[in-house]
């Protein structure tokens, strides 16, 4: 049987095996789904993760997680300072070999020979560390003596209070493709961090499930044989090119390498991988604020070009049609309350009536009811108020049906565009829920505002219709009204 049949059996893990994980990683963790989502599809990726936030934010705790996510990958752990020296991190030197006049280093229990490490302060070692993992970080091999070998490094979480300003140290940060800033739990969920100890007590007395099982290095080279043989679709690359010349555009101008390009697509394949597709298209690009961005500062506005160039998700206010709105119902409210015209003395008894009947509408019936004087001045003030010409009526109802029409495919379509990127983002694993939540809001905003304005255009409509109508006169017909100008 040939290497690639045998790569075919491989078992690729299931995106409901990978999404339990990701429940696993995140219990418990307070507004960490982000963190936890792009550690593991890093890890999966073979690329490295740099938290950058202050101390007590579970970057710690984030990196041991991800460990247990990978079956027979040891574990590294160290905190680094100015006077860390290679013994702590490559392991003491053999003194046998130094008998033997060989310079090699015993590096069982140590990086070299871990799967998953943390690296605390990363960015506070010396120089002679930093450079060592360089080469261990990127090549994944490590320089042990006269002879480099080969490491079994997955991933290594970096973290850093913040970003190095040394410009000596611009290689090494550039060796994270993934920078996720961590800050402290939000306002909103700040008693649920109080009481994070009595949450966790009630899941252990309710027998809580036991944690998915560690993805075993068969599923992970399943993973990596599936990245392989998913394709660049045109509609990605031209997203990446439009990336590239955003980026360029800023000031300062930011560029990344070409090592980062690449891994950025392989970040993008191994995502589609894992959830089943067989193309990167555009809407990978959600990775981009977290991969491309050189500066975390530069985060939020990546994001907003995502959604607002990419996924094309952006509110809308329609102030046209607002406006339209708004001048129609202020129109309505006036002929609402126009009174009629005066036309001889019949009109003048007619205001006369009313006074009286305002005068006197307090009063009572015999039996002590107001209900005649009610009805009376009810009868009245229908009576004062001005009748319209059915050529006026139907003219406004039209004015107003006009604008319905032009409103309605507005509201349609940005239901479509809700559905059809509704359906677009089915099945995607690795996508944070907020980010999917901000997305289709952003068109569920429009649709819904769409859909109040179209509500106030019925009732203006049904108010005019229900305007008071005179009788024509014989042999005259009243000209149309003037349309409401809708345009400030």
């Amino acid at each position: 049987m040939s290497a690639s049949a045998l790569d075919d059996r491989r078992p690729l893990p299931s995106p409901e095996r990978l999404r339990a994980l990701i429940d696993t990683l995140g219990d418990g963790l307070l507004e960490r789904d982000t963190e936890t989502r792009l550690a593991l599809l890093a890890a999966l990726a073979g690329e490295h993760v740099l938290l950058l936030g202050p101390p007590g934010t579970a970057k710690s705790e984030l990196a041991r997680r991800l460990h247990s996510a990978f079956d027979g990958a040891p574990y590294f752990e160290r905190l680094l300072t100015r006077f860390s020296t290679p013994e702590e991190l490559f392991g003491p030197l053999s003194l046998k070999a130094l008998e033997e006049d060989r310079h090699e280093r015993l590096t069982a229990g140590f990086l070299p020979e871990a799967g998953i490490a943390f690296l605390d302060e990363v960015f506070k070692a010396n120089s002679a560390i930093l450079n060592a993992l360089l080469t261990l970080l990127n090549e994944r091999e490590f320089d042990n003596g006269s002879g480099r070998v080969r490491v079994p490094l997955l991933s290594v979480v970096g973290a850093s209070n913040e970003v190095p300003a040394d410009e000596a140290l611009r290689a090494f940060f550039d060796r994270f493709l993934v920078r996720l800033p961590v800050a402290p739990v939000s306002e909103e969920r700040f008693e649920a961090l109080l009481r994070l100890d009595e949450r966790d007590s009630q899941a252990r007395s309710l027998l809580r499930p036991a944690p998915e099982p560690g993805l075993e290095a068969a599923e992970r080279e399943a993973v990596r044989q599936a990245a392989t043989r998913v394709e660049l679709g045109e509609e990605a690359v031209e997203a990446l090119h439009r990336l590239r010349r955003w980026l360029a555009a800023q000031q300062p101008a930011q560029a990344l390498s070409d090592r980062r390009w690449r891994q950025l697509v392989g970040l993008m394949k191994v995502a589609a991988a894992t959830e089943g597709r067989t193309q990167v298209d555009a809407l990978d690009l959600w990775l981009a604020p977290q991969t491309a961005a050189p500066l975390p500062e530069l985060a939020p506005a990546l994001q907003d070009w995502f959604a607002q160039e990419i996924a094309g998700a952006v509110p809308q206010d329609a102030p046209w049609l607002t406006r339209a709105v708004e001048a129609l119902e202020r129109q309505l409210q006036l002929e609402q309350r126009a009174e009629a015209e005066a036309s001889g003395s019949g009109e003048g008894d007619l205001a006369g009536k009313m006074a009286l009947a305002r005068a006197i509408g307090g009063g009572r019936d015999a039996d002590g009811s107001a209900g005649t004087m009610r009805m009376m001045s009810q009868a009245l003030d229908a009576a004062s108020r001005r009748r319209w010409s059915p050529v006026h009526v139907a003219a406004r109802v039209a004015q107003v049906d006009e604008t319905i029409a032009a409103a309605r495919p507005h509201h349609e379509a940005a239901l479509a565009a809700a559905e059809a990127l509704s359906a677009r983002l089915e099945g995607r694993l690795w996508m944070p829920p907020a980010c999917v939540a901000a997305l289709l809001g952003a068109h569920l905003h429009t649709a819904l505002m769409l859909r109040a304005l179209l509500d106030r255009l019925e009732a203006v409509r049904a108010g005019f219709a229900g305007l008071p109508v005179q009788a024509p006169a014989e042999g005259a017909e009243a000209p149309p009204p003037a349309p409401v100008l809708l345009e400030d």
